[in-house]
């Protein structure tokens, strides 16, 4: 749950054990443009006769929906948007008319858009200042339900709009602060969710025809309930929890009986787990040490579905067609983006849709990452995933790199991310931590940063510096931190508390300001307020005191090394007046300071031009300040 909080890096790594001999290889350098003339590809809805793929590609330097032949041939524009990122939804189910959905310059208030097949738009959420997002497709086809905050703007209520005429009707008025977690297909059923705690909930069945809604978590339990989807006939609820565990599990609710049973459990969180259309296949995914592990199950036979075994790739984004004969999937290793592949479930066989790597990038001259674990200062083991670069070697020291994800409760994971290729090929060593607090290693692990950040979280941090140190290929000299969100409060956090342990230090759109980023989080985040109040402080209490002293902008005359910061104008989490505010008050420590500002970007960067200026100036500052050359970037 508390991964939802700020900007999670999208960050998917494959790692294995290190294995890299102690020898220098030249590689080809290559410049910004170069990484950034990948394409990223993302979604993947089936048309009525399947023969396509609704789907989302930055193509144009900006995402856009395209058309995705199942034949093998190239993606075709459905949107020709310049300004404004569009966000493939979903083919109607009976026509190639399909939903949208785009906000304005990254303020996430979405809308939700169609287009029909003369390619005319309509805006069919068009509520000022309201946040709409669909949530799924009625049985029947005729109508779709969705979200939105248009009646209060601090909770989501649930809407079904008919495809006939696009009214829409309240399903489900929200005034607790509930998530809708799941629809039954006959409509009677709704799964509700109640945040307690970032680390707890409670699980909630809404009958609508009796106008009752029942716990059906245990009163009090500490653990977690995620809602995946009711059975087809309406009896049984599945369900994802860790109670009495410390990983995720799935389980079924049985709604006459009251009853409850375990179904599936793995030594790591089950992350998803859903039926096909006709209840044929399972499809469960597991976060597996920072890698998702996908199974699909025959339900008649109970027999795993033979799937091939790709070696240093991750699958995920997978979804089966209506007729439950294909199966759309995502693959994506340390060294490639992610590829969009078909596999046909009746012959076995599977077909690569996309090739996304720039064709001037040779993948060798790319590196593996290696998922690793060190020791923290109380003795704690950190799991961490660890690039070395081809030019490193104990006759040829590189700089070196912490890298920290978002949250609070990210993680960094097994997968593909061009900007951390573009600093190792450019010869930084990068060691992104999953500090204390991280997702993915059970609930323990995840609780141990609570009322603790800028502190034990703080501390990991440095001691993956530490880490970084014991390889004699790493210059101990010249190690920086860089992060993005809370990763940037923790860059901001390292340079004002531990002053001395990094050289520089690279925050992408990170809070310094506590008090006023808890005080200020979007209205449509009201049902997580208290939770997250729970987690970091409540600045309205006594708490106050902490999230002041842990706020790296009262204590910014502390900070002695070079800066670089980043932040999008628009940014509704962590506003621009935390970064404007942070780079003053260092530069009057007579500090280097690089501010790169985008007016037109939110919480993430999504235009390519943006990321090529901004990621490229990261390198520069890195050359200058860190390896302390003033030479030009390619």
């Amino acid at each position: 749950m508390k991964k939802i909080c700020f900007f999670l890096w999208p960050i998917l790594l494959l790692g294995c054990t290190i294995n890299h001999p102690d020898k220098a290889k030249d590689v080809k350098q290559y410049s910004i443009e170069d990484f950034y003339k990948n394409v990223s590809i993302g979604g993947g809805s089936f048309s009525p006769d399947e023969n396509k793929l609704l789907v989302t590609s930055n193509k144009s330097g900006i995402y856009n929906a395209y058309r995705l032949p199942l034949d093998g041939a190239a993606a075709e524009p459905l949107t020709e948007s310049t300004s404004e990122s569009v966000f493939a939804i979903s083919y109607f189910p009976d026509d190639e008319r399909f939903l949208y959905s785009s906000d304005e310059g990254g303020n996430e208030i979405d809308h939700i858009f169609m287009v029909d097949l003369d390619g005319q738009v309509q805006d069919i959420t068009p509520w000022e200042n309201a946040k709409s997002s669909f949530y799924r497709w009625a049985r029947d086809g005729q109508s779709f339900f969705f979200v939105s905050n248009k009646r209060d703007p601090k909770f989501f209520d649930l809407y079904e709009m008919s495809i006939d005429d696009f009214t829409s009707e309240l399903i489900f008025e929200n005034n607790d602060g509930f998530d809708v977690s799941a629809i039954s297909y006959d409509k009677n059923y709704l799964a509700l969710t109640k945040t307690i705690t970032t680390s707890k909930n409670e699980l909630y069945l809404f009958n609508r025809g009796a106008a009752e809604t029942v716990q059906i978590s245990p009163e009090g339990a500490d653990a977690e309930f995620n809602a995946q989807q009711f059975s087809l006939d309406g009896k049984r609820l599945y369900i994802l929890t860790n109670l009495g565990s410390e990983f995720t599990y799935l389980s079924q609710y049985n709604i006459e009986e009251g009853t409850t049973e375990k179904i599936l459990e793995e030594d790591w969180d089950i992350w998803y787990s859903y039926l096909s259309y006709n209840e044929k296949y399972r499809v469960v995914g597991v976060n597996k040490d920072a890698q998702t592990v996908v199974t699909i199950t025959n339900m008649a036979t109970g027999e795993p579905v033979k799937f091939p075994d790709f070696k240093d790739g991750s699958v995920s984004g997978v979804s089966i067609s209506k007729s439950e004969q294909l199966m759309k999937f995502s693959l994506v290793s340390s060294k490639a983006p992610s590829n969009m592949y078909l596999f046909n479930l009746e012959e076995g066989k599977v077909k690569q849709l996309t090739n996304t790597l720039n064709p001037e990038i040779n993948p060798d001259d790319l590196v593996s990452a290696d998922v690793v674990r060190y020791p923290s200062f109380d003795g704690l083991d950190i799991p961490a995933v660890l690039y070395k670069p081809h030019q490193a070697s104990s006759n040829s020291k590189v700089p070196a790199l912490v890298w920290v994800h978002g949250g609070p409760g990210g993680q960094s994971r097994v997968g593909y991310f061009s900007l951390i290729q573009y600093l190792v090929n450019h010869g930084y060593a990068v060691l992104a931590v999953n500090n204390r607090g991280s997702s993915g290693y059970g609930k323990t692990f995840y609780r141990m940063d609570d009322q603790k950040h800028g502190d034990v979280d703080l501390k990991d941090c440095v001691y993956g510096k530490k880490y970084l140190a014991s390889f004699d290929w790493v210059d101990n000299d010249k190690i920086g931190i860089i992060g993005g969100s809370y990763g940037g409060y923790m860059v901001m956090a390292a340079l004002t508390f531990e002053p001395e342990e990094f050289e520089v230090g690279v925050n992408i759109f990170g809070v310094t300001n506590w008090l006023r980023t808890l005080k200020s989080i979007p209205p449509w985040w009201e049902s997580f307020r208290e939770a997250l109040y729970m987690e970091m402080g409540d600045p309205t209490t006594a708490d106050s005191v902490r999230l002041y002293n842990i706020s790296p902008l009262f204590h910014a005359n502390q900070v002695t090394k070079p800066l670089m910061v980043l932040q999008g104008a628009n940014d509704p989490r962590v506003l621009q007046v935390e970064s404007d505010e942070i780079v003053n008050a260092v530069k009057a420590n007579n500090v280097p300071v690089n501010y790169v500002l985008f007016d037109d970007e939110g919480h993430g960067f999504v235009k390519t031009e943006n990321e090529i200026k901004g990621y490229g100036e990261i390198l520069r500052f890195l050359n200058k300040y860190l390896k302390e050359e003033d030479r030009t970037v390619k």
